[in-house]
């Protein structure tokens, strides 16, 4: 078997073109027999549409590695039959480079703070989001300590509450115009965290903790249309005002901040 690339799987997925794509010879039902079987297909279209069909599903899982899929599977049952088709001719030991990981399901508290996933976010080093999503999951990456860079796309309205807890070497996170809300200690303890830009958002609220503990936290940007603000945003943001505004008081440290954009 050949091997693929973390190269490869980034190349294949930024050019992947469903419009362009043309259904094989895998048409026939994944995993016969199984509580899975009985997904409905959806005929492939174009457009939008065509990321709900099962041709998009068999597509897009030859352009990512073992970990993801692995990840993937539990997303729903037409998603659980490509996956587990595509499982069965990989091998599990087969090195594989920068893990990717799907974005926009919530994760469980109880799954979140295991020992086993801790493991696994500490090995993740990009976030890929699949199209149409429009939120990022409640405690999706939270422990993903070696995260750089996050490029949150266009449509997605909320990042739910502690997304990226503990990202400690997350530096980057491009935010989409469309953002309206930051849930509870999204970026809480992102201590390498230097810049947000939101001010070409339409953020209207900031959930408790959003950006508590960000030490190196030294500017942020942001929009009139930010309202709203749940306890302690900054709290620990000792970079973010001068020492003599109180940085658990949002109201003055969000005048403040405005004042110097």
């Amino acid at each position: 078997m050949s091997k693929r690339t973390s190269e490869d799987t980034e190349n294949a997925i930024e050019t992947l073109d469903p419009n362009n794509y043309e259904a094989g010879d895998d048409e026939e039902e994944v995993i016969e027999g199984s509580e899975f079987d009985s997904a409905v297909e959806t005929p492939a279209g174009g457009g939008d549409d065509f990321m709900h069909t099962d041709d998009f599903r068999r597509l897009f899982v030859g352009f990512v590695i073992f970990d993801t899929l692995v990840t993937m599977r539990g997303l729903d049952k037409k998603w659980h039959k490509v996956v587990e088709k595509k499982l069965t001719e990989l091998e599990e030991d087969e090195p594989f480079g920068e893990i990717i990981v799907h974005g926009g399901n919530d994760v469980s508290h109880e799954e979140a703070y295991s020992d086993a996933r801790y493991e696994s976010m500490e090995q993740v080093m990009k976030v890929v989001f699949l199209l149409n999503i429009t939120k990022v999951g409640v405690n999706a990456y939270v422990y993903a300590s070696n995260l750089v860079v996050v490029d949150i796309p266009e449509g997605i309205t909320s990042i739910g509450q502690r997304s990226f807890y503990c990202c400690s070497s997350l530096k980057e996170i491009k935010f989409p115009n469309s953002l309206t809300s930051i849930g509870y200690g999204s970026f809480q303890e992102c201590s390498s965290l230097e810049q947000v830009d939101l001010l070409h958002t339409n953020v209207q609220e900031l959930g408790a903790r959003a950006f508590s503990e960000c030490t190196s936290l030294r500017e942020m940007k942001v929009p009139d249309s930010l309202q709203t603000f749940g306890e302690w945003a900054f709290a620990g943001c000792s970079e973010l005002v001068p020492s003599d505004i109180d940085i658990n008081d949002n109201e003055a440290a969000v005048a403040y901040l405005r004042s110097i954009q």
